[in-house]
Parts: structure tokens; sequence; C-alpha cells
């Protein structure tokens, strides 16, 4: 059974920005929020992306990157003293008509229960709220199963991208 926390609309707007929501969790002790607007350590987010197994960036660029990023996603373990990030997708675009999912990260450790689902439900959600009416995913070639699980058309060679319709 997948259960909802109790967390107020005021706590999740103090601690992680407006239009922050809370993710389902099959774990009733685990609290998780999505949030756009909360900001990243760039240290911790090296770290999941570390534990994912992806190679090291140079911080400077990674802040750059997300600087000029259409969409990015937090995905949060709620403590009232130290949220901790889990989940990450970044996208980029024009936000009008096309986007691009390029980063989707959830922690090994949360990973096998549907969070990553989670947070791609809740990032398309997203960019068609924005009115972005075509999403290109690239992922590489050992997950593009669970992305076609999900739906995504993978391109002619079946290699590293994937598209989406709204």
């Amino acid at each position: 059974m997948i259960s909802s926390c109790s967390l107020t609309p005021e706590v999740l707007e103090q601690a992680y920005g407006h239009g922050a929501r809370e993710c389902p969790s099959s774990n009733e002790q685990i609290n998780l929020v999505f949030s756009q607007n909360r900001s990243f350590d760039l240290v911790e987010l090296e770290q999941l992306l570390e534990a994912v197994g992806w190679s090291r960036r140079p911080m400077r660029r990674v802040r750059l990157a997300l600087d000029h990023t259409l969409l990015k996603v937090g995905l949060w373990r709620h403590d009232p003293l130290l949220p901790r990030l889990i989940g990450f997708a970044r996208c980029t675009g024009d936000g009008v008509l096309e986007a691009t999912v390029w980063d989707v990260a959830i922690h090994p450790i949360y990973q096998g229960v549907g969070l990553g689902k989670h947070l791609m439900d809740y990032t398309l959600a997203s960019l068609k709220e924005m009115g972005v009416k075509r999403v290109t995913l690239f992922a590489d070639p050992g997950v593009v199963d669970f992305y076609e699980r999900q739906g995504w058309t993978l391109e002619p060679d079946g290699h590293k991208c994937a598209f989406w319709y709204a």
C-alpha cells in the first residue's frame, strides 16, 4: 500500500518552495517530496550522481548547467533538520514546443520501488503544464528498458534516445 505523509502545505512551502508536492512512498516511515524550487547543494548532487555511477563533472560547469536548465526536479527524503536529495531530473528546452530530459537519477538505496517512475511522471506532468508538446530523452543503454516500460518510443536505431508526446 502506498501512503502519503502528513506534511502540511505550509511545511512543504517553507522547506521546499512554491509548488512542492509529496511523492507516494510504500514506506510509511519515509516522507518524500518533489521540488522544483529548493536549491541544490552541489556536493550533495555530486554524491547522488556518483552513487548511480556517473562520472564526476566540474562543479562550476554543473552550476552553470543548472542555471541554464528549463526544469530541474529534486526528490527529497524529508527531514525537518536536513532533507536529503535522493532523486534528480534535469531538462533543457524552449519551454514551449520541445524539451529534452538529460539527467535522471535515483539513489541506489531507493531504487526498485517505483520512485524513478514517480520522478518521470512528475517531470513529464511539469513539462506538460508548461505547454511542452514533445519531449526527447537521452538515456544510457542499460536503462532503455525502464523507459520503454514507461511508454517511451525509441529512436530508429534503438540506442540512446526516446520520444514522448503530450
